[in-house]
């Protein structure tokens, strides 16, 4: 029964198995919190185990990386294998890699556990976009695409506050245990609800290659790449920032953050219509908003009510970012779902591994300020290669993939 509802949603012929999308968000959620948690513990991080706060940035940087990875490389590892037990298996690496964090007594044993965090973290959301494709039925997809960026968005409210928050009264520690603590809830939601799902394609490596050289493609992942790296090179380095420019202490680090958080879930839920409108517009304009908070930043930061308008614009903005490149995904290749989902999350981790190292760097030789007057530069770049070369597919796009992504494709690349 199951495995019906797996096949037959998206051809339209059954009910959408929304519990199943929400375990999937509720995963999303758990695997998004514990990578940016650094970001907001970042401070009593580095003084526990004894490293400057550049060195200990380095932990978004060793998850990134084999995020990377295992993105390109899982959905052709794991091809023949129930996409159920899979996921399942995800969720079981980010319990592990946040309770191996909590009682990490040195930089190298917490990096190991970063590392199980990216397996889990580049493999679950490779195959996120494809899996949500066989739960529901092809008018539903958009929806569901929604509650599982959703996921990313109530992370990006929780994670930072609270980790920052918490993480000063309990200690950093006991944050990655509440985080470990999520991701067994994650784990048990979709252990009841995932039906079996067959794999239903033939994912090689070559594939992605082929993909890649699409003509739609090749420019687009370069954007994303460019992007990512400009808003998480902030990102990463926004407690510093706060701390020594701002001048605020840990309450304020955690109002400012919420203020971040709560705009960034408004921009998600604001892209959906701007989207439908024009999808290259808001693809422009997001980095081009934030190009101009991160210059505003810079020259004229300092206050602590302007600072915290400045990021919350740039939450705003950039919570738009992830749902207009799921879009365009789903227009560019919309009969290589898993492949093209890991380009594009492969894209995204190797962004957050250069915006964190290359940032660690900047932030050592010249503070917060200089790494965010570099971030402006990249995402300056990044708005005007999508401006110029980035294509945009067809909407019908969008109405194949369900049922192409159902296995209806007659030849697979």
């Amino acid at each position: 029964m199951n495995e019906a509802v797996a096949t037959a949603a998206p051809a339209g012929s059954a009910a959408p198995a929304w519990g199943a999308v929400f375990s999937m968000a509720l995963g999303v959620f758990g695997l998004v919190t514990a990578e940016f948690l650094p970001a907001s513990l970042l401070t009593p991080m580095a003084a526990d185990l004894g490293v400057t706060e550049g060195l200990a940035g380095q932990a978004v940087t060793a998850t990134a990386a084999i995020g990377l990875l295992a993105s390109l490389l899982i959905p052709a590892a794991t091809r023949g294998l129930d996409r159920r037990v899979v996921l399942l298996g995800f969720s079981g690496l980010l319990v592990a890699s946040n309770l191996l964090a909590a009682v990490a007594s040195s930089l190298p044993v917490l990096i190991a556990a970063r590392l199980v965090l990216g397996v889990a973290l580049g493999g679950f959301w490779a195959m996120s976009t494809a899996t949500v494709m066989r739960l529901v039925p092809e008018a539903a997809i958009p929806r569901a695409l929604s509650m599982v960026f959703g996921g990313v968005s109530a992370a990006t409210v929780a994670a930072a506050p609270l980790g920052s928050f918490l993480g000063d009264q309990l200690g950093w520690r006991a944050v990655f245990l509440m985080a470990a603590g999520l991701g067994l809830a994650a784990f048990l939601a979709q252990y009841a609800t995932l039906p079996r799902m067959a794999a239903s394609a033939t994912t090689r490596l070559g594939t992605l290659v082929l993909v890649l050289r699409r003509p739609r493609v090749g420019a687009g992942m370069v954007a994303v790449l460019m992007v990512f790296t400009g808003h998480f090179a902030v990102f990463t380095y926004v407690r510093p920032f706060l701390e020594t420019v701002t001048g605020v202490g840990i309450q304020g680090v955690s109002a400012i953050l919420l203020g971040f958080g709560l705009a960034n879930f408004l921009g998600t839920g604001l892209a959906g219509p701007a989207i439908a409108r024009n999808l290259k517009a808001v693809l422009v304009a997001m980095p081009a908003l934030m190009v101009v908070l991160g210059l505003v930043l810079v020259l004229a930061g300092g206050t602590v009510f302007g600072d915290a308008v400045m990021l919350a614009l740039w939450g705003m903005a950039f919570g738009a970012v992830p749902v207009a490149w799921s879009t365009w995904l789903t227009r560019a290749a919309p009969d290589e779902a898993e492949s093209g989902g890991g380009l594009i999350v492969a894209a995204i981790q190797l962004a957050i591994a250069t915006g964190a190292a290359a940032g660690g760097v900047i932030f050592d030789l010249n503070g917060a300020p200089g790494v965010f007057l570099a971030a402006t530069l990249v995402l300056a770049a990044a708005a005007l290669l999508i401006l110029t070369r980035v294509r945009i597919g067809p909407r019908a796009g969008v109405r194949q993939a369900g049922v192409e992504q159902a296995g209806v494709r007659q030849a697979g690349i």
